[in-house]
């Protein structure tokens, strides 16, 4: 809903129909542009007539720009008032959002934004760019979105990002006049000449992906810092991942395993960056394909902590105490010890969650004795639980530095910062993790330490609904990290041995099947939840991500979209010869996926989540 139809209005309604959507404008006077833009695009509906609070009915935008600032602070209350978002031309600050100044050039777009404090100004770097930024520099990008192509095609994973960069460098004339065969030569020349005789890239300098909280920044300042001393200096390249974005959900229900590592890994496969640095027990038990681990820093104090602002002890908590904690892992093993006390679901970064616990919504909250010690924050009772009272979580404690595989940075990163002692004990908790089949955010504690020359390897799998837990130990002197894996294995198959898969997420019509699940939107999935708790393993395939080979069972379309998600796993399965049962979320979404040669086997009658997933169960679970 757009309220004007001044030159501001109509600048902003073009941006409107240029990206498809549905505008309606609203104004007792048009001006000359907009009634061209009316005149060209008539399915724009016009209303010449002030604005009332009913034209807000069924509309997802508010843009207010009209001359009268009574008008747009009134629209821009009501608005609000039913939950639609808004955007104030006159006064920014009071609306949801801003449209900065836009310049296209073919596929390139530059965004200038000054927060509406000084427009002109904007519009004068707006005509400099378009001056500037000519039509060839839209030439360049296209020739090097082909040359990245051909690098995949050509290159292993740890070369790509080296030739990428050495052909951006190159004259710009002379990557827009190029065509698909000097493309091709001009990759091959350029690789002949960067990676000559099997040298790897210069490793003076490096681009860590790393979170953007105060926690994530002090580990990969810290791993930089190390890697400094190497002589490899580090450049940050701060990325939000889902996990950060969605702050209201628990973590448990957002389904979706990897949810602070996958935007990070993302930046490692794209060349964007050379590693990653990740807090251990946030990374899932199996890492994707081209990817390792090249070094897991000393251990920080693995223990879970108490911290309350009014009661010194957790067990000094009166009865009915609200206890704040995002951790299914925690919360069972702590509903062990008291079942009169509330657990309720707490997130935000360790600061928010200490605010939280300061202004009183919580009575206590538990949080993890490394990310607070890195930090040097406190409550005023912090006290640790014993490793025996809280078991913690796989890795927790630790730094996990990832990297693609064979990258060239990897062998510097574990001079740098491997600890041999915690890379083993993480290595048999991620082994044991993996083998009870549990993700990173499963109510099981695993926890190696060495103790007397051995490795000592503790594992608990707790119940969410009061029931006893299942719990082992071994002991192994884990020489090397084959020995810890075997270490880890041993000990989840005693787990398993005693029960605990009955307390682990396996059961349901789909356990043992994977799911391919493509995504076309970035938010949580409400429909992985749901396959999941059905007892699938799911994998979410976002735009981009290349395909692993393991066996998948079925492919899950729920949208149009996702079968563009798709098209890199089906290039590969038609290239093994292989094929997995297609369902698609209603007609619209099996004719997108049949269009891209795989006609689905299965479609739900209606595009709803419930017909969906029974559809996946009919095919699946089926003899």
């Amino acid at each position: 809903m757009l309220l004007g139809a001044g030159s501001v209005a109509a600048r902003k309604a073009r941006t409107f129909v240029e990206a498809g959507a549905k505008l309606s404008v609203v104004a007792p006077t048009i001006g000359e542009a907009m009634e061209a833009l009316l005149a060209a695009h008539p399915d724009v509906r016009c209303e010449r007539r002030a604005y009332r609070e009913e034209d807000l009915a069924g509309a997802f935008l508010c843009v207010a720009a009209t001359d009268s600032p009574a008008v747009n602070e009134g629209a821009m209350r009501a608005a609000r008032e039913r939950g639609i978002l808004t955007i104030d031309s006159t006064d920014p600050a009071r609306g949801d959002a801003t449209m900065p100044a836009v310049v296209r050039v073919g596929e390139l777009t530059f965004s200038i934004d000054s927060g509406a404090s000084t427009p002109a100004f904007s519009k004068r770097i707006a005509r400099e760019i378009a001056v500037h930024f000519d039509a060839r520099y839209d030439a360049a990008a296209r020739t090097l979105a082909i040359a990245r192509s051909y690098v995949r095609e050509t290159l292993s994973p740890s070369q790509r990002a080296v030739v990428m960069r050495a052909l951006s460098e190159l004259p710009l004339d002379d990557l827009a006049a190029m065509d698909r065969n000097r493309i091709e030569d001009a990759v091959e020349a350029t690789a002949a000449t960067v990676l000559a005789d099997g040298a790897a890239p210069s490793t003076s300098s490096a681009i860590c992906a790393t979170r953007g909280s105060a926690l994530a920044l002090w580990q990969s300042r810290h791993v930089a810092a190390r890697l400094a001393q190497s002589g490899i200096a580090t450049t940050m390249l701060a990325l939000s991942t889902v996990g950060d974005r969605d702050r209201s959900s628990a973590l448990a229900a957002m389904g979706e395993q990897a949810i602070f590592v996958k935007e990070l890994e993302r930046a490692l496969a794209d060349g964007r960056a050379d590693y990653a640095v990740h807090s251990a027990k946030d990374l899932p038990s199996a890492l994707p394909a081209g990817m390792q681990l090249s070094a897991i820093s000393s251990r920080e104090d693995p223990r879970d902590v108490y911290c309350s602002e009014r009661y010194a002890t957790f067990a000094e908590l009166p009865a009915g105490a609200r206890v704040g904690t995002s951790s299914p892992r925690r919360r069972a093993q702590l509903y062990a010890l008291r079942s009169d006390l509330a657990y309720v679901e707490i997130r935000g970064n360790v600061d928010t969650r200490l605010r939280k616990l300061r202004e009183g919504e919580y009575d206590a909250i538990v949080l993890a004795a490394a990310g607070l010690r890195r930090l040097s924050l406190h409550a005023t009772h912090t006290v640790p639980f014993p490793v025996e009272q809280l078991l913690p979580a796989a890795g927790q404690g630790a730094l996990a530095i990832e990297t693609l595989r064979d990258a060239p940075l990897a062998s510097a990163l574990r001079a740098a910062l491997n600890d041999e002692r915690s890379e083993r004990a993480v290595i048999a908790e991620r082994a044991a993790l993996r083998e009870l089949g549990a993700g990173c955010t499963a109510p099981v504690g695993i926890h190696g330490a060495y103790e007397g020359g051995e490795l000592l390897l503790r594992g608990r799998v707790s119940s969410t609904d009061g029931a006893p837990a299942i719990a082992a130990e071994l002991r192994a002197p884990a020489a090397d990290s084959a020995a810890a894996e075997e270490l880890g294995c041993s000990l989840a198959r005693a787990l398993l041995a005693r029960g605990a898969a009955s307390l682990l997420p396996h059961g349901g019509p789909l356990a043992g099947r994977r799911i391919v699940l493509p995504r076309s939107v970035e938010r949580t999935s409400r429909i992985a939840a749901r396959l999941r708790a059905l007892g699938a393993e799911v994998t979410e395939l976002r735009a981009g991500e290349e395909p692993d080979e393991a066996p998948v069972d079925l492919l899950a379309i729920p949208s149009s979209g996702a079968a563009a998600v798709a098209a890199p796993w089906l290039l590969l399965w038609g290239e093994r010869g292989v094929r997995p049962l297609v369902v698609a979320m209603g007609p619209e979404s099996a004719s997108a996926i049949e269009r891209a040669g795989l006609p689905p086997d299965g479609i739900a009658p209606i595009p709803e989540i419930d017909a969906f997933t029974a559809c996946i169960v009919s095919l699946l679970a089926s003899p």
